[in-house]
């Protein structure tokens, strides 16, 4: 189930970079993936041609996206590539439960599912449900 989650949050990404991470509900990284590749958009694609004439029909829509992906510099496609490949990446680890590497619980207490920080005292996960183990005291440590 979690290979499915991750090839879903992958799929997402690409669509549209921090979607992936919505299915995580990781909101701060969707947030952020999404400002990113929607400011990078603005900056870096020619947008006033698409603004200056408003196409009436779907063919005349197709012959002005047409010529606005000629238009497009290759740097910033590659740079909009990079965004949505990083996005993608970083979304379909996230969906298998690899932790993001910042903080560190002093606990130790993290969920084997989604690597989200736990209660302790909970016997399930409060973020995806998954119901964990309790640590049975091991008799030879005790001799």
């Amino acid at each position: 189930m979690t290979w499915l989650r991750a090839i879903l949050a992958a799929g997402l990404s690409v669509i549209m970079p921090g979607a992936g991470h919505v299915l995580s509900r990781d909101w701060l990284r969707a947030a952020v993936f999404a400002g990113l590749f929607l400011a990078a958009s603005v900056f870096l694609l020619p947008i006033e041609q698409l603004v200056a004439a408003e196409p009436t029909s779907y063919d005349e829509a197709i012959a002005q996206a047409t010529a606005m992906a000629e238009d497009i510099d290759p740097m910033a496609q590659f740079s909009l590539s990079f965004i949505a490949l990083f996005a993608t990446i970083d979304a379909a680890f996230r969906a298998l439960g690899y932790p993001s590497g910042g903080d560190e619980n002093a606990d130790g207490t993290t969920c084997p599912e989604c690597g989200k920080d736990v209660d302790p005292d909970l016997e399930f996960c409060h973020w995806c449900t998954t119901r964990l183990e309790a640590d049975a005291p091991d008799p030879e440590k005790d001799n």
